[in-house]
């Protein structure tokens, strides 16, 4: 099993009778309860109450500025909100100071944009974290990177620097940085919207194993197609609201409100 595996692995004795996807589902792992954000008079987060369950790919989608981003950052607080709490794992996201950089370990971030670290060579970009932040010893970070490069198909680029690489090998290597923090949820925001259409497919390819593995995640995508496939539950936003919830079958065939209908007819008609 590779650390990639284990570090997403539902845990034993964590279960609870939901089931998703095939998968047992654990105990809720991040929940947000009354989330509301503003940028200025803007009121782009509006009573927000969502909960992920350990093991549970939560995919979301909606219009632009919808939201979806600005949710997927406050969960680890990069966006801080006005109101509400979120918890991860039972913990309550504190506002700063380095407690909020403790549970901020917990949570792996994939951007749109890479954020690579342009001077370091691919190895030291996935060694660089678990060391300075998590302690880790050298050697055991070297072989867990090398073991998650491996994981995402990048495994002979190790040597390089960044800008030698295409941007879907790029982002690939963002992903396994983010998972040798080894974090118990993983955040995506449009992690394929900066890349050319074939190189989409290669990262959409490493976060359905990841699904596969049970590693918990929320994912803000257009690409309705992983949607279908990998998610337990689609989350569809409007205007700062979560419209609706369910299963991607019922979602994709039988959507309940007018926005998603509307949302959807656009999308197939393209």
């Amino acid at each position: 099993m590779t650390d990639a595996q284990q570090t997403s692995t539902v845990p034993a004795g964590d279960t609870a009778p939901d089931v998703a996807g095939g998968r047992t589902l654990g105990a809720p792992l991040v929940v947000l309860k009354d989330v509301n954000k503003h940028f200025g008079d803007l009121h782009v987060l509006k009573d927000i109450d969502l909960t992920v369950r350990r093991g549970e790919v939560v995919v979301v989608i909606g219009p632009s500025g919808s939201g979806k981003s600005t949710l997927c950052r406050a969960i680890n607080r990069l966006e801080p909100i006005d109101s509400g709490t979120i918890t991860i794992d039972g913990k309550e996201l504190p506002e700063e100071g380095k407690d909020l950089a403790r549970l901020r370990a917990d949570v792996g971030m994939v951007f749109q944009s890479f954020n690579l670290f342009a001077h370091k060579t691919i190895l030291e970009n996935v060694t660089l974290g678990p060391v300075k932040a998590k302690g880790v010893k050298p050697a055991e970070a070297k072989r867990r990177a090398t073991a998650l490069l491996e994981r995402v198909g990048v495994g002979n680029q190790a040597a390089k620097h960044p800008a030698q690489l295409s941007g879907g090998q790029q982002q690939r290597v963002a992903i396994a940085r983010a998972l040798a923090m080894q974090p118990k949820v993983m955040l995506f925001d449009e992690p394929t919207s900066a890349l050319d259409p074939e190189m989409i497919t290669e990262v959409l390819d490493v976060m359905t194993s990841l699904a596969r593995d049970g590693m918990t995640m929320v994912v803000v995508t257009h690409e309705m197609g992983f949607a279908r496939k990998a998610a337990d539950r689609v989350v569809f936003m409007d205007a700062g609201h979560i419209v609706e919830e369910a299963t991607p079958e019922e979602f994709f065939t039988r959507p309940k409100s007018d926005r998603a209908k509307d949302f959807l007819s656009k999308l197939l008609s393209h």
